[in-house]
């Protein structure tokens, strides 16, 4: 085998990985390839003006692509059908994020594999396949634990005066107290939840009061009772995860597996690298 292509892709980027047959790693990035957002004359004009790969000078024998929104055969089909025709390749695989974030901390090994990002999502992986899955209900009425999750409890805190004078002037330095023009982007706003997510920062920037960790405890314990702990075999096996916010909190997730008497697993910002190994070892 020659060469494998390896996509991970949100709505608003996509990393590419091209591992030689000599398993050494060439990047790449462009815009993300959602298929709820994307056409099919758009991914092709992605894929020619901003991917610096020319299919006619560099040998791909298979693609895998991970995507936020590949949810089912249809999306992944949209997807696999794109990429074989601007490659040129039979080889074409489109698979979920979720998929992609149980390859790439689980490995061939059994566990349970969560995301923790701008949303949530959970399954528990057998080493091959994802075997089951809680449904992601969104940040409207789901996500716990989520960067959407976490910014909608500062937002909360600041306006209806939870917070103490050192929080809110805080927070009032940080974004200033407009409620209408905050409420404009929470409901008016297409991409409203990064919009949501974005007040995390400022509980990574006030780390250590109590207000704050109480905060993020609290998502997280949500997140744990209405997912993790509903696999059985969370008692059995580690607990994953993957994305910024578990990356960046990932001291209290450590502290709240000691109580509940879990085992934690890897806990990774993003999954290009633990992809990149499990693809190299097939070759």
């Amino acid at each position: 085998m020659s060469s494998i292509l390896i996509a991970d892709s949100g709505s608003s980027k996509t990393d590419w990985s091209l591992i030689g047959s000599n398993k050494r790693v060439k990047h790449f990035q462009t815009s993300g390839l959602n298929p709820f957002f994307r056409t099919e004359e758009d991914c092709h004009r992605l894929l020619t003006e901003e991917l610096k790969l020319d299919p006619a000078k560099v040998s791909i024998d298979r693609i895998v692509f991970y995507g936020a929104g590949v949810k089912n055969r249809k999306q992944a089909a949209f997807i696999e059908n794109i990429l074989k025709k601007h490659f040129k390749v039979k080889q074409a695989e489109a698979h979920s994020d979720m998929l992609a974030a149980a390859r790439a901390t689980g490995g061939t090994e059994k566990g349970v594999c969560c995301i923790l990002g701008t949303g949530s999502n959970s399954c528990f992986y057998n080493g091959k396949k994802i075997m089951v899955q809680n449904p992601s209900l969104g940040y409207i009425i789901g996500d716990e634990g989520s960067g959407t999750y976490l910014g909608k409890r500062v937002l909360q805190y600041f306006f209806y005066n939870t917070f103490d004078d050192d929080l809110r002037d805080a927070f009032r330095n940080k974004y200033g107290d407009d409620l209408s023009d905050i409420l404009h982007k929470v409901y008016k706003d297409p991409l409203a939840n990064r919009y949501l997510a974005s007040f995390t920062q400022f509980l990574i920037e006030q780390r250590g009061h109590y207000m704050v960790e109480n905060i993020i405890e609290d998502a997280f314990i949500d997140f744990h009772q209405r997912h993790v702990l509903k696999y059985r075999e969370s008692w059995k096996y580690p607990i994953h995860f993957i994305g910024t916010v578990a990356y960046e909190f990932r001291d209290i997730i450590r502290s709240l597996h000691e109580q509940y008497g879990l085992e934690t697993g890897h806990i990774l910002k993003s999954p290009q690298e633990g992809l990149i190994k499990y693809h190299k070892a097939e070759l």
